[in-house]
């Protein structure tokens, strides 16, 4: 039996990780937090030993990026130090470790998709400590793979299509920002490409490590995405916005920077892993359909 340790098993990427469909002779364990504290290094360090893992795949994250600004240990205790702490425990037990970090490693100032050795350039606390976490576990563990992802969505969990939809419920005018751009990535196919790559790095030792990218096919806006959101809503009789303005970052000022373009190359996923993601309006009206019924 293949033991798989899986952090932040209640988040959106965790759980789908937990959800999915393994190979029989695989075991996944996704320890909530009593079991395990992710800021407690050398419970991580002991867990880790006492585990029998095969490989870890490290999901969780501080992702409160307004809140970041000024809880700056508890993001840094999450993003980094942990990171460190699951690295260290991975190398003590030569076993490979996944990590998924994001897209707010960049300054988002570019104009063409980020490739996995952009120059690393975070513009807020939230983006700092992912980076922090990211060059320890790179510099940690050898046999280690980073996935850079962003906008992530899926039917649980808080995220952007579930407060359109409940939002463009109650209201007749929606103004959303148009001038940030990036891609969308649902929770399940980023779990689909992790399972891909720890089985594959489970099974050879010689597998690509180091950093990829991950989102789903097709740069957009906020903007853009919340009109597809609402279109895939109207189809199913859902009542929507009657007006949806599109208004720039200033007119929505957060304590947080946000990236201005965060659209993410993924073809040395695609090259190594052979992992190409589909586009995200192929996924949408199923990922809305999902959402409506949970929610009668």
């Amino acid at each position: 039996m293949r033991r798989i340790l899986v952090t932040g098993g209640e988040g959106q990427v965790g759980g789908e990780l937990v959800r999915r469909a393994w190979p029989d002779d695989v075991e996944i364990t996704a320890p909530k937090r009593a079991e395990l504290d992710l800021t407690d290094a050398s419970a991580i360090g002991a867990y880790v030993a006492a585990g029998g893992f095969a490989a870890i795949v490290n999901p969780a994250a501080y992702t409160a990026v307004d809140k970041a600004e000024s809880e700056v240990a508890q993001a840094f205790a999450v993003n980094a130090l942990a990171p460190a702490a699951l690295a260290d425990a991975a190398r003590a037990a030569d076993i490979p470790l996944v990590h998924v970090s994001t897209d707010y490693v960049f300054r988002g100032d570019a104009s063409a998709p980020y490739e996995t050795d952009a120059e690393i350039d975070p513009i807020g606390i939230y983006g700092a400590s992912k980076a922090a976490g990211e060059f320890a576990v790179r510099l940690g563990h050898k046999r280690s793979v980073i996935v850079r992802t962003a906008w992530v969505v899926s039917a649980r969990r808080a995220n952007f299509v579930k407060t359109m939809l409940r939002y463009g419920a109650e209201r007749d005018l929606m103004r959303v920002v148009a001038d940030q751009h990036g891609a969308p990535t649902f929770a399940a196919d980023l779990a689909e490409a992790l399972a891909t790559i720890t089985l594959r790095m489970i099974d050879d030792a010689q597998a690509p490590a180091g950093v990829f990218h991950f989102s789903n096919a097709g740069a957009t806006t906020w903007h853009g995405f919340a009109q597809a959101i609402f279109e895939a809503a109207a189809a199913r009789g859902a009542k929507t916005p009657a007006t949806l303005e599109a208004i720039a970052t200033a007119d929505f000022p957060t304590p947080a920077r946000r990236p201005a373009y965060s659209v993410l190359s993924t073809r040395r996923l695609e090259d190594a892993y052979g992992i190409a993601p589909r586009p995200w309006r192929d996924g949408l009206p199923a990922l809305v359909a999902d959402i409506m019924e949970q929610a009668q």
